[in-house]
C-alpha cells in the first residue's frame, strides 16, 4: 500500500536518520571526536563507511590529522591503502598536509607509498617532506 501526502513514511525517517548519522560519524572523523567515534563503530557502524565522494572515515580523520582515530581505524581492519574516487590514498593525503606522526601510525598498518595517484611518495617529494620520504624508504 502506497501513501500519498505530506505524511513522511518510517521508511523515509530511517533513511533520513541514517543519513544524517552518517554526516555526523563523517564529521566526527574531521574533527577528531573519538569517543563518539569509536561509540558508534563498537555498536556496529562500519568502519568502511564513505562517502558520496569515496573519502573513508579514515581518509578523512588522516587528512585532518587525527593519528588516534587512524590508529583505531586501522586496528578494526580498515584497509589503509583504499582509494576514495579520485584515486587519492590516506597516505597521499597526509604527505599533502605533512602530518608525520599520522603517516608514521599509517605506514606502521601497512599503507603503501606508491599507491594511488599521485602517490604518497610523489606527493612527499613535490612538497618537499624529506622526513615524510624518509619514513617511506625504511618502510
Amino acid at each position: 500500500m502506497t501513501t500519498t501526502g505530506p505524511e513522511t513514511s518510517a521508511t523515509d525517517r530511517d533513511a533520513e536518520q541514517a543519513i544524517e548519522l552518517a554526516y555526523q560519524l563523517f564529521d566526527a572523523a574531521r574533527t577528531g571526536d573519538a569517543a563518539t567515534l569509536g561509540r558508534y563503530l563498537d555498536a556496529g557502524v562500519p568502519a568502511t563507511l564513505t562517502n558520496g565522494a569515496g573519502d573513508s572515515l579514515l581518509m578523512l580523520a588522516a587528512y585532518h590529522g587525527h593519528a588516534g582515530i587512524v590508529a583505531d581505524l586501522a586496528g578494526r581492519g580498515v584497509d589503509v591503502n583504499a582509494v576514495n574516487d579520485k584515486d587519492q590514498t590516506p597516505l597521499a593525503g597526509v604527505a599533502f598536509k605533512g602530518y608525520t606522526a599520522v603517516a608514521e601510525v599509517l605506514v606502521g598498518a601497512g599503507a603503501d607509498p606508491d599507491q594511488g595517484q599521485p602517490t604518497a611518495r610523489q606527493t612527499a617529494d613535490m612538497f618537499k617532506r624529506q622526513e615524510m620520504l624518509d619514513l617511506f624508504s625504511r618502510a
